[in-house]
């Protein structure tokens, strides 16, 4: 409410005119206060008192009266303000008390939707970086293939020079060749009687004019002998002048070379432990199959050879028809994919290679290559390493092994100058 002062202003005029010629002595004065200087405190005293200080309170009067006017001008714009805003903003009843207003649920929606997209700034910024990273390693790697390149551009500007040297000579096996004088062993062609082509073997010759064909190498176990049927028949791995490869001639070939003629051949095992030591045996009258045949292996009997005769079986004491059970004489080839063995499974797909399996096997060339040569059922489930259980027990896998064949008549020249005999060593293992 605004105190309205205006309406005493008439009174004090009176009040001051009244008195305005009245002057205050010792003698008028009831008592003499120097608070009011020279007025006496009576009726005129005191007008003459305010009509003295009169102007200084008008003025203040009127500023304190042109503010509250203000402060009310203001309050009224005010209370409108209020009126207003509620008439726009404030909803009516809500019938759920927890429901936001329809603007806060936008302005809400508006936040959550920016932080998503600043979430999927930051996740393409950290993919950008990522495939930033990605591109520059790749463009080092170019670098590094380009600066092969040129080496290469460079080398390549000279002739090319064939550094596997093929012998000339040919002949229908390696002992044909070295009877045609070759004393140097290595890569020759031949072709047996049978053959439609020639093709490639090594030749292993000595200087008494020995040629013996190898079929078979494994030397550090870079070759993987798990293969199907195909591969082993047409041959795989690589032959090298230096015989530093492993490889598996092919059954197609070996079955071409020792039934060309009426002229019986001579295989030749020979095997290496961990230790160095080494090992042989001799089989006379050796032969494979044809592929009619599942390239069956036969053999007249063992010549000798101190690593013993582990393709006549081996008795591993688990059952009386152990030895009979994994004989390999007379037994087809088998394959994961072409089960030929006399087992209720597959040999080769229990034991991972292709071999003359019985049920399964005494001897098994073909087998998983083990560094070191100890294993154990714990390690690998079955008996599949590189076996031949007459010379080293079933746990045990060697470390080189060499397969090849010599016309028989050739072999007794060549045993005659070898030491040592048969030698059966009865260590125990699995079939």
């Amino acid at each position: 409410m605004i105190l309205k002062f205006n309406i005493w202003l008439p009174l004090l005029s009176i009040l001051f005119s009244t008195c305005s010629a009245y002057v205050a002595t010792q003698e008028n004065c009831c008592i003499l206060d120097q608070r009011f200087g020279n007025f006496c405190p009576t009726t005129c005293g005191i007008a003459d008192f305010l009509n003295n200080y009169q102007p200084a309170i008008d003025r203040e009067l009127q500023i304190l009266e042109n503010k509250l006017q203000q402060i009310s001008n203001s309050s009224d714009t005010t209370e409108q303000l209020i009126r207003e805003i509620r008439r726009i903003y404030v909803p009516g009843p809500s019938t759920q008390p927890n429901v936001m207003p329809g603007y806060t649920q936008k302005s809400r929606g508006l936040i959550e939707e920016i932080i998503r997209y600043e979430n999927n700034i930051i996740s393409y910024e950290n993919t950008l970086q990522e495939l930033t990273e990605i591109i520059l390693q790749n463009n080092n790697k170019i670098q590094i293939l380009k600066q092969k390149t040129m080496q290469l551009e460079t080398q390549c500007q000279n002739p090319c020079k064939d550094t596997v040297e093929i012998q000339d000579l040919t002949g229908k096996d390696c002992q044909d060749i070295a009877n045609k004088g070759a004393r140097q062993s290595g890569l020759y062609f031949i072709k047996p009687m049978k053959a439609k082509e020639q093709f490639l073997v090594y030749c292993e010759i000595d200087t008494l004019g020995n040629g013996w064909t190898v079929f078979q190498r494994r030397l550090d176990g870079s070759e993987d002998f798990n293969k199907n049927w195909i591969q082993y028949k047409e041959g795989f791995g690589h032959l090298s002048p230096n015989d530093q490869t492993e490889f598996w001639l092919g059954n197609e070939k070996i079955h071409l070379i020792t039934t060309q003629t009426t002229i019986p051949y001579a295989l030749r095992i020979e095997l290496e432990d961990w230790s160095g030591q080494t090992s042989y045996a001799d089989y006379a009258h050796f032969k494979v199959g044809s592929e009619e045949d599942k390239y069956r292996l036969s053999y007249a009997f063992f010549t000798g050879g101190d690593a013993g005769n582990a393709f006549d079986g081996f008795d591993f004491g688990d059952d009386p028809s152990d030895k009979f059970f994994t004989s390999h004489n007379g037994m087809q080839f088998s394959t994961h994919d072409n089960d030929n063995d006399r087992f209720d499974e597959n040999c080769a797909e229990q034991d991972g290679s292709g071999w003359w399996m019985n049920r399964c096997h005494a001897a098994h060339l073909n087998g998983k290559y083990y560094k070191g040569g100890s294993y154990s059922a714990k390690d690998a489930g079955n008996d599949n390493g590189i076996i031949w259980a007459t010379w080293r027990s079933r746990w045990y896998s060697m470390k080189k092994t060499t397969m090849k064949v010599i016309p028989f008549s050739r072999l007794s020249i060549i045993t005659g100058q070898q030491s040592g005999g048969v030698k059966d060593l009865g260590h125990r293992g699995d079939i």
